[in-house]
C-alpha cells in the first residue's frame, strides 16, 4: 500500500466541516496527524465539541486541540444562521461533554510541522487565524508546510458574506493577509468551487443518507444549511464547501480547471474587506502565490464522499 497523505486539519467545525473530516477520518490513504480548531461557523467551544464528536463516531484516535477564540482584530462573527445555533443544524446532536487533548492548537499545529518538515499538508476549513498565529510565532512554519489546501475566497464569483467577500477571510481579514504573503505553497479551493460542482440535490442526499450511520451523519445536520441554500443562495439542493477541498487535498488531480495566480487579501472598511482579489490577467507584476482551484470532477467528489460513509 502506497504511504498515506499526512494532514494537519484546521477547522471550525460545523455541519459542512464535519463531512469534511469525515472523508478524511475514512479515507485510507490519509493519515490524519492532528486538528486544531477556531472560531468561526460557531463559538470556539462548540466547534471544537463538534470536531470531537465526529473524530468519536468515525473511530478516529487523533489528537484535536482547541486554538484561537477570535479574529486577530475584528470583532467575532460566526454563521450559526447558515448551520444551526449548535453548528449541526439543530437536530439534538450529543455535542457536549467531551476534552480536547490541549488548547494550544497554534503551538501544537507548530510542533507538528516542526517534527516532520515538508512532508504534510495543511487543510484550512475556517478562518486563517490559527495559521497566521503560527506563522507569526515561528517563522519557518510557511516553509514546513507541504501544500496548504484551503476552503477560503472566490476564483470568480462574488461573495456569500458580502457582494465580494466569502465568509472564511471575511472573519478574519488580517489572518488571511498573513498567511497570503507568508510564501507558504497555497491552494484555494474557493465558494465558487462549491457552487459549480459540490451542490448536492435532494436525490442524491437521499442517496448518501441510505448508506447507513455515516451517511445519516454527512446529510441529516445539514437540514438549516438547506434552507439557507434555498431562500439565500438559491441552490437547487446544499452545497459543501469544506468538503470539496478536501478532496482537492485528498487527490490533487480531482482538479479539472486550475490557475497559479497572485492573490491577495482586501483589508479596506468596506463591502472588499476579506474580498480575495485575484490577479488574472498579472497586472500587478507580482510572482504567482496561490494555485487557484475553479472547478473539479463533481463525480469523483460524490464516489469519494460515498466511499467515506460505508468504509
Amino acid at each position: 500500500m502506497a504511504t498515506p497523505r499526512r494532514m494537519w486539519i484546521d477547522t471550525d467545525t460545523a455541519s459542512d466541516d464535519a463531512v469534511a473530516m469525515v472523508m478524511a477520518f475514512k479515507n485510507p490513504t490519509v493519515e490524519v496527524v492532528g486538528v486544531s480548531v477556531v472560531a468561526g461557523n460557531v463559538p470556539l467551544d462548540q466547534a471544537t465539541q463538534i470536531a470531537l464528536y465526529t473524530a468519536e463516531i468515525c473511530g478516529a484516535k487523533v489528537p484535536i486541540h482547541a486554538g484561537a477564540n477570535r479574529a486577530l482584530v475584528r470583532t467575532f462573527v460566526t454563521a450559526q444562521n447558515v448551520h444551526g445555533s449548535d453548528g449541526m443544524g439543530d437536530i439534538g446532536l450529543p455535542l457536549r461533554g467531551r476534552t480536547p487533548t490541549s488548547t494550544n492548537g497554534v503551538q501544537e499545529m507548530i510542533e507538528a510541522f516542526r517534527a516532520a518538515p515538508g512532508t504534510m499538508d495543511l487543510v484550512t476549513l475556517g478562518p486563517l487565524t490559527n495559521v497566521a498565529l503560527a506563522v507569526r510565532a515561528e517563522p519557518k512554519f510557511a516553509s514546513w508546510v507541504r501544500r496548504c489546501v484551503m476552503m477560503g475566497g472566490t476564483g470568480v464569483l462574488p461573495g456569500n458574506v458580502t457582494p465580494l467577500a466569502e465568509f472564511n477571510f471575511w472573519v478574519d481579514p488580517e489572518a488571511a493577509h498573513i498567511v497570503f504573503e507568508s510564501g507558504m505553497p497555497l491552494e484555494m479551493v474557493g465558494w465558487d468551487v462549491s457552487v459549480a460542482d459540490a451542490v448536492i440535490p435532494d436525490e442524491l442526499a437521499a442517496e448518501i443518507r441510505a448508506l447507513g450511520p455515516l451517511g445519516e451523519y454527512c446529510v441529516d445536520p445539514q437540514r438549516v444549511l438547506r434552507e439557507f441554500c434555498r431562500t439565500e443562495t438559491k441552490l437547487n439542493g446544499f452545497d459543501l464547501p469544506d468538503p470539496i477541498a478536501m478532496a482537492v487535498a485528498i487527490e490533487p488531480d480531482m482538479v479539472t480547471r486550475e490557475a497559479n495566480l497572485r492573490v491577495e487579501i482586501s483589508l479596506g472598511t468596506g463591502h472588499e474587506r476579506g474580498q480575495t482579489i485575484v490577479d488574472h490577467l498579472g497586472g500587478t507584476k507580482r510572482e504567482p502565490n496561490c494555485r487557484v482551484v475553479y472547478r473539479v470532477d463533481h463525480q469523483r467528489f460524490v464516489k469519494m464522499l460515498k466511499d467515506a460513509c460505508v468504509a
